[in-house]
């Protein structure tokens, strides 16, 4: 999850220019495409095959209810490669990704990981969990600045401070725990997660940042090949 946002689409949509983001499902986008119509095409079954598989994963789950997935594309040209998670409206799960990401996909293999990543994301509720974090961590921040003898400016800012911090706290284990059932899912839709995380060497390490956003490439990659070995996957 590049991007851990917590927003409604109908939201983000109002918040964008029609020419700064636009988006088509999957299947609108493999029928009017006219370039990279195999790619297209590609990640339409891709979309298909990985959403039912989170879905039932999704139901499989007692605490989570909204498991209707959509994937949907960023027809902007120039954004880079990337893919996140977030809701609708009705608090249903999307997932979107650019066209440059789509692209960019040696194989199905890669794009149904990334797809199954995003989607445990929604799954194992982050989204929720990482607001809570950062709703808690500035209620102590600004207690602390309180009992320090802030003023209040001075509470809103350590409030402030605290949020991002708590927000950020548990997020590397957010990864984590996505590219686990991440895997699980590319896996159940007839995929490779193996070979899906071969993205991984393509992609820039972040390294072990303090508050950093993700994890190390190899910490990653070993996620994948222990939770892909338990499913009896070597190669």
């Amino acid at each position: 999850m590049r991007r851990l946002i917590c927003l409604f689409l109908s939201l983000l949509l109002a918040a964008c220019s029609a020419n700064s983001f636009r988006v088509q499902t999957a299947a609108e986008w493999a029928q009017e495409v006219q370039e990279f119509k195999a790619e297209a095409e590609m990640f339409q079954q891709v979309s298909r095959q990985v959403g039912e598989q989170a879905r039932k994963e999704c139901l499989r789950r007692s605490n989570v209810t909204n498991c209707e997935f959509t994937t949907l594309v960023d027809l902007n040209p120039n954004a880079q490669a990337n893919a996140f998670q977030t809701l609708d409206n009705k608090k249903q799960p999307v997932i979107i990704f650019t066209r440059a990401l789509i692209e960019s996909a040696d194989n199905a293999d890669e794009l149904a990981f990334v797809m199954g990543h995003e989607a445990a994301h929604h799954i194992l509720r982050h989204i929720p969990r990482q607001s809570k974090n950062a709703q808690d961590s500035a209620a102590i921040f600004g207690e602390l600045a309180r009992l320090g003898g802030a003023d209040g400016e001075g509470i809103e800012e350590a409030q402030k401070l605290g949020a991002e911090v708590g927000a950020q706290v548990y997020i590397k284990d957010f990864e984590l725990e996505a590219d686990q059932l991440g895997t699980i899912i590319t896996f159940n839709a007839g995929y490779n997660p193996l070979i899906g995380a071969k993205y991984f060497e393509r992609i820039p390490d972040p390294g072990d940042q303090f508050l950093g956003t993700h994890p190390p490439n190899a910490q990653r990659v070993k996620m994948v090949r222990n939770t892909a070995r338990q499913l009896g996957l070597t190669q």
